[in-house]
C-alpha cells in the first residue's frame, strides 16, 4: 500500500461518561473517520432512558465534540429514537457506513500508547495481506495504579479481536466475539491473523480501563445481571464483596467464575487517560473516586503476596511473566534465522 491506510474507527456507546471525550481525542489523529452508534440494547434498560438513550450525557458530549472539536468532520454520529436489538446490530451500524481500508473496533474504555497506533499503521501499510489484528489487554481496576489479572483473562479471554480489513463486500458478523467476514464469507482470522500474542510480543497491549471507577462498575455489573446473554446473577454481589469491600481478595475480576488478583501497575498510561485522571481527580469534577487505601494495605500484604502466586500459578504465568515470555518468543522467532545462518555461514 502506497498511502498510509485509512483507518475507520467503530464505537457503540452508552453512558460512556467522562471517558468518551478522551477516547476521541485519542483517535482523532489516526483516523479516517470516527462512527459512534449511540443508545442501548433492551438488556441495558435500567441504565438507560425509556427510549433507550444514556443517562450521563454521552449524547450531549458527543454533538460537543462535533460542534467544538472535530474540524476535520471525521465523527459520524448514529442514534435512534427507542432500543437498539442487540450490540450485534450497533456494531453493524457503524460498519455498515465505514469507509475505511480497515475497521477498528473500539470501547469508550479502551485506549492504545500512541506510537503503538503508530507502530500499527505502519505494520498494515508495509504488509497489506493482513485481514485482522488482536490485542492482549491489560485491564485496570480501582485507579491507574492497579490491574487485575484472572484465570479468565488466561485463558484467551484476555485477547480482544479490534481490527479488520474491509472493503465492499465485507459484513460485520458479531460482536461476540467481533467477527467480521470478507466478501467470500471468509472469517478474516482464517486469513491473515495477527494474534494478541505476536502484537505483545511487539509490546503492542490494549490499555482496558473497564472496571476503573465505581460509577462503571455499578452499570456493568447491572447490565451483566438483566442482558439475555450473561444472566449473571451474582454480579451485584460480587460489585459489593470484591469490588467495594476485597472482601474476596483472590476473586476481583468480574467475571467471578474464575480466580482473579490484583497487582501493581508500574508501567506508563495513554496521554489522553493521563489527562483524564487529572480531571476527574480534580475537587471539582464530581466523579466518585475509589479509596485505595485497603488496595494498597492488600498489596502490600505478604499473605496476600504468597496467596496470590499460588493461585495465578495454579493456572499459569503472571501477567507481567506471560508478557515478558512472549516478548522473549517474539525477539527469538525474529533473531534465530539469521543465528542459524550466520552458524551455516561460518561466522
Amino acid at each position: 500500500m502506497s498511502r498510509p491506510p485509512r483507518l475507520s474507527f467503530g464505537i457503540i456507546a452508552l453512558n460512556g461518561e467522562p471517558f468518551l471525550r478522551y477516547t476521541l481525542s485519542a483517535l482523532y489523529p489516526y483516523a479516517h473517520e470516527i462512527i459512534v452508534v449511540e443508545g442501548a440494547a433492551p438488556g441495558a434498560k435500567q441504565v438507560a432512558t425509556p427510549d433507550g438513550h444514556s443517562l450521563d450525557g454521552t449524547l450531549q458530549t458527543l454533538n460537543d465534540f462535533k460542534t467544538n472539536e472535530d474540524p476535520d468532520d471525521k465523527l459520524i454520529i448514529v442514534t435512534r429514537d427507542g432500543f437498539w436489538t442487540e450490540k450485534d446490530e450497533m456494531s453493524q451500524a457503524y460498519a455498515e457506513r465505514a469507509t475505511g481500508d480497515y475497521l477498528w473496533q473500539v470501547d469508550v474504555d479502551e485506549f492504545y500508547q500512541p506510537a503503538d497506533i503508530e507502530t500499527v499503521i505502519a505494520m498494515l501499510q508495509s504488509d497489506p495481506s493482513i485481514s485482522t489484528v488482536s490485542f492482549d489487554t491489560i485491564t485496570f481496576w480501582g485507579a491507574p495504579d492497579y490491574v487485575v489479572d484472572s484465570w479468565y483473562l488466561r485463558r484467551g479471554d484476555g485477547q480482544f479481536h479490534r481490527l479488520f480489513k474491509w472493503g465492499a463486500g465485507y459484513r460485520y458478523i458479531s460482536h461476540r466475539p467481533p467477527t467480521v467476514v470478507d466478501e467470500r464469507g471468509r472469517d478474516l482470522r482464517s486469513l491473515h491473523w495477527r494474534s494478541g500474542e505476536k502484537m505483545a510480543a511487539r509490546g503492542l497491549n490494549l490499555y482496558h480501563y473497564s472496571l476503573l471507577l465505581p460509577k462503571q462498575v455499578r452499570e456493568k455489573c447491572a447490565y451483566y445481571r438483566e442482558a439475555e446473554w450473561a444472566k449473571r446473577q451474582g454480579a451485584a454481589a460480587w460489585m459489593e464483596e470484591a469490588y467495594f469491600s476485597l472482601r474476596r481478595p483472590y476473586h476481583l475480576h468480574n467475571i467471578d467464575d474464575f480466580p482473579g488478583c490484583l497487582y501493581r501497575f508500574r508501567g506508563s498510561h495513554p496521554p489522553q487517560v493521563e489527562r483524564m485522571w487529572r480531571d476527574i481527580t480534580a475537587a471539582d469534577s464530581g466523579y466518585e473516586i475509589r479509596a485505595s487505601d485497603d488496595i494498597e494495605a492488600l498489596l502490600k500484604s505478604r499473605r496476600y503476596q504468597v496467596g496470590r502466586y499460588l493461585v495465578m500459578a495454579a493456572n499459569g504465568p503472571s501477567l507481567r511473566l506471560r508478557q515478558t515470555q512472549i516478548r522473549i518468543k517474539g525477539w527469538l522467532a525474529r533473531r534465530l534465522p539469521r543465528w542459524l545462518k550466520d552458524v551455516i555461514k561460518g561466522k
